[in-house]
C-alpha cells in the first residue's frame, strides 16, 4: 500500500469512528430525555393534559399521523414562503442602504430600534390586517428573519476590503461590477452568521 493511500484509509476510519460516536452520542441522549421525561410523568404524578407520558405521545403520533401529516405541509410552506421573502428583502434593502446614503440614514436607526420591539408583539395586528389565513404566519416569520438578514449582509457588504475596491477602480470597474463580482463574493464568510442569527 503507497503512503498515500495508507493516509487516505487511516482518515477514513478516524471519520467512521468519528461519525459512530457522534451517533452514540445523540442517542444516549435521546436516551435520558425520555427516561427524565418518563421519570418526572411517574414521581409527580402529572395529569396526561399537562404532561403526558412518552409512549403515550408515540401513540398519538401513531394514531393521527394523518393531521399531523396535513398540517405539517401547511406550517412548512408557511416557513418556506416566510424565509424566501425575508431572505429576498434582507438582501434587497441590504444592498439599497450601501448603494444609496439617504436610504442608509433613516433605514439603519429603525433596524436598530426594531431589535427592541417583540415581532409576537405584532401577531395580533398582523392578524387584523392579514387574516387567520397563511398571509399572516407568512409576514410573521418574514419580519422574524428580516432585521438580521439585512443587518448581516449590510455588514459584509460593507466591510470589503478597500484594496480589492482600489484596485477594480483601476481597472475601470463600474460600481455595479465591483457590486457583482467583489462584494457579493464577501457575502459568503458572513452566510453562517446570518443564519445562525436566524435561531
Amino acid at each position: 500500500m503507497t503512503p498515500l493511500a495508507d493516509i487516505a484509509t487511516r482518515s477514513h476510519k478516524q471519520a467512521s469512528k468519528q461519525g459512530l460516536s457522534a451517533m452514540m452520542r445523540v442517542l444516549i441522549s435521546l436516551v435520558i430525555i425520555l427516561a427524565l421525561w418518563k421519570g418526572i410523568v411517574v414521581i409527580f404524578e402529572m395529569p396526561s393534559f399537562i404532561l403526558p407520558a412518552p409512549e403515550a405521545v408515540f401513540i398519538k403520533l401513531v394514531e393521527r399521523h394523518d393531521v399531523l401529516l396535513k398540517h405539517t405541509w401547511v406550517t412548512s410552506q408557511e416557513i418556506l414562503l416566510g424565509l424566501l421573502l425575508g431572505l429576498s428583502m434582507g438582501l434587497f434593502f441590504a444592498l439599497q442602504m450601501l448603494l444609496f446614503q439617504p436610504v442608509k440614514r433613516w433605514l439603519l436607526p429603525i433596524l436598530i430600534t426594531s431589535q427592541a420591539i417583540p415581532v409576537f408583539a405584532l401577531a395580533p395586528i398582523l392578524m387584523l390586517w392579514f387574516g387567520y389565513g397563511i398571509a399572516s404566519k407568512v409576514v410573521m416569520a418574514a419580519l422574524i428573519i428580516f432585521f438580521p438578514v439585512t443587518t448581516c449582509c449590510y455588514d459584509g457588504l460593507r466591510n470589503t476590503p478597500t484594496g480589492y475596491l482600489d484596485l477594480s477602480q483601476t481597472m475601470g470597474a463600474s460600481r455595479w461590477r465591483q457590486l457583482w463580482h467583489i462584494r457579493s463574493l464577501l457575502l459568503y464568510p458572513c452566510l453562517p452568521q446570518a443564519f445562525a442569527s436566524l435561531l
